[in-house]
């Protein structure tokens, strides 16, 4: 099966009707739903303390809905139209925003305690359109991301990454704009469970939390004195 991203802009993939199948289909709500738990976690956000957090293709706001349970204020971006009008249907308690995430993200520095992202990463690093380039466009994202953190946040993005070359492109772009942290793959060793977080660290170099599924296993990616690792 082809990946989505290398059938359409994604823009043009999420038409009306794959946007409506997209929040209907409740094994998919199932797995966006754990996912988005999961990123939560991985953030760590202060206990019983209401956060002000970025949902980044946002979609539908299936995994705003989960910000929400958890007590959390948030804030989506999408470039879907259709999906955005989904969201506004399901009447989801944050605010929306329809932009490209490769543009970068339009806020005043550190207004953000925390930022998650599912399944919407690996869109970034296809050129789309001739002008496109996936390193500007990942670099843009990650530098007015890292900006528009507090200093002691985190950015938790789930993706998909097609290679060791798309991972390398992404984690590279993150550290070069001012993050560190690194790769937690959940479940490295099932085909259907498997799952990454690309876990990023504003504050300062820290411990990656421990993937789910194995023992933790680290390989560091080191440049420029920041440490990426694969867990």
């Amino acid at each position: 099966m082809s990946r989505p991203e290398h059938l359409a802009p994604p823009e043009i993939y999420y038409n009306e009707n794959e946007a409506k199948k997209y929040t209907q289909n409740t094994r998919i709500i199932e797995i966006q739903e754990q996912m988005s738990e999961r990123a939560v976690e991985l953030l760590l956000l202060p206990e019983d303390t209401p956060c002000y957090l970025l949902d980044i293709g946002c979609g539908s706001g299936l995994s705003g809905s989960v910000l929400e349970e958890h007590g959390h204020y948030w804030l989506g971006l999408d470039i879907s139209t259709n999906m955005l009008d989904i969201a506004v249907e399901r009447e989801v308690e944050g605010d929306l925003m329809l932009t490209d995430m490769g543009q970068g993200c339009p806020f005043k520095p550190g207004c953000f305690d925390g930022a998650i992202s599912i399944s919407a990463l690996q869109w970034l690093c296809n050129a789309d359109k001739t002008h496109h380039k996936p390193v500007q466009r990942l670099y843009k994202f990650f530098m007015t991301l890292y900006a528009c953190l507090s200093r002691t946040a985190r950015a938790v993005l789930q993706f998909y990454p097609e290679n060791s070359d798309q991972m390398e492109l992404v984690t590279n772009q993150a550290m070069k704009a001012g993050f560190y942290g690194g790769v937690v793959v959940d479940y490295p060793n099932s085909t259907k469970a498997k799952k990454f977080f690309l876990v990023l660290m504003t504050g300062g170099n820290m411990p990656l939390p421990k993937a789910l599924g194995t023992s933790l296993l680290t390989t560091p990616i080191l440049q420029k004195q920041k440490s990426f690792s694969l867990c």
